[in-house]
C-alpha cells in the first residue's frame, strides 16, 4: 500500500527532488515535555548564531526551494516555503512558539537543516498522499480557517485519493484538517529538499526525526528516502 508518493510529472520537472517520509504509529502527542522544550530552545539559539547576518535567500536549501516555487509560477517572496517561514520568524522575533510535541519535534529538525518538515494527521486521509500538479478541482481548507478553497491549476500540492488537499504550494501551508493535534496517534512525517546535498541532508534529518519520535512520542515507525528512482513510501516495508 502506498503511503506517500511523487507523481511522475513532478519527477520529470524536478528530477533532483529528494524526500524523506516516516509513517509513525501508536504515537502520543500533547504538550511538549520540558526536556524537549529545552532542546528546542537550544536549537533555536544555535541556528540564530549559525545564520548570523546571512540573508535567508542565500542559504542554499532555501534558495533551492525558491527556485522550485518559481518553476510552477509562484513568487517565493510572497509565498515562502515552510522552512523559510520558520527561519524568518526565528530571525525576526528571536523564537518560535511551542505548538505541541509532534509539531515542535518537526520544527526543531526543520530549522536544524533548513528544510520543510510536515507532520500530517493520518485519521483524515483517504489512501495515499501524492505530490502532484493540481488541476484546480481539489478541495482545501487553510489552517485556522473553515472556508473551502481550491488550488490554482498546475500548482504543486499534496492531496489524498479523495482530492483533499493536505498542503498547497508544495510546502507553503498545511490544511486545517491534517494538522497534528493532541488526539493524533498516527501521522505521516515528510521532509523534502532540492539542493545539491539534498540526499545527505534528508538522510540526516530522517535519522533525527526517527530518534526524536522514538524518544518523545513512542510507537513504531517505517521510513524511506524517496527520489526519482524510488518515488514512494510503501507499507509494509523494511524498517
Amino acid at each position: 500500500m502506498h503511503i506517500f508518493q511523487y507523481h511522475p510529472a513532478i519527477l520529470a520537472r524536478y528530477p533532483q527532488v529528494v524526500g524523506g517520509a516516516i509513517l509513525a504509529q501508536d504515537v502520543t502527542n500533547g504538550p511538549t515535555p520540558i526536556h524537549l522544550q529545552t532542546l528546542y530552545q537550544a536549537e533555536q539559539q544555535q541556528v540564530l548564531e549559525r545564520i548570523g547576518s546571512t540573508p535567508l535567500s542565500q542559504i542554499e536549501s532555501l534558495a533551492a526551494w525558491r527556485r522550485a516555487f518559481r518553476a510552477f509560477g509562484v513568487d517565493p517572496t510572497q509565498y515562502r516555503s515552510a522552512a523559510e517561514a520558520l527561519l524568518r520568524r526565528l530571525t525576526k522575533k528571536g523564537n518560535i512558539p511551542s505548538i505541541n510535541l509532534l509539531v515542535d519535534l518537526g520544527n526543531l529538525v526543520s530549522i536544524r537543516y533548513g528544510l520543510p518538515v510536515a507532520v500530517i494527521e493520518r485519521r483524515v486521509l483517504h489512501g495515499a498522499i501524492t505530490v502532484h500538479f493540481a488541476d484546480g478541482s481539489e478541495r482545501y481548507s487553510e489552517l485556522g480557517a473553515s472556508d473551502e478553497d481550491h488550488p490554482e491549476p498546475d500548482e504543486v500540492i499534496f492531496s489524498d485519493e479523495s482530492d483533499q488537499v493536505i498542503a498547497r504550494r508544495w510546502c507553503w501551508r498545511q490544511s486545517e484538517s491534517s494538522a497534528a493535534v493532541e488526539q493524533t496517534r498516527e501521522c505521516l512525517v515528510t521532509v523534502e529538499a532540492h539542493h545539491a546535498t539534498a540526499h545527505h541532508d534528508i538522510e540526516a534529518a530522517l535519522h533525527d526525526l526517527r530518534n526524536l519520535l522514538k524518544e518523545y512520542a513512542g510507537g513504531t515507525s517505517t521510513s524511506a528516502i524517496l527520489d526519482a528512482d524510488h518515488p514512494a513510501l510503501i507499507y509494509p516495508t523494511e524498517h
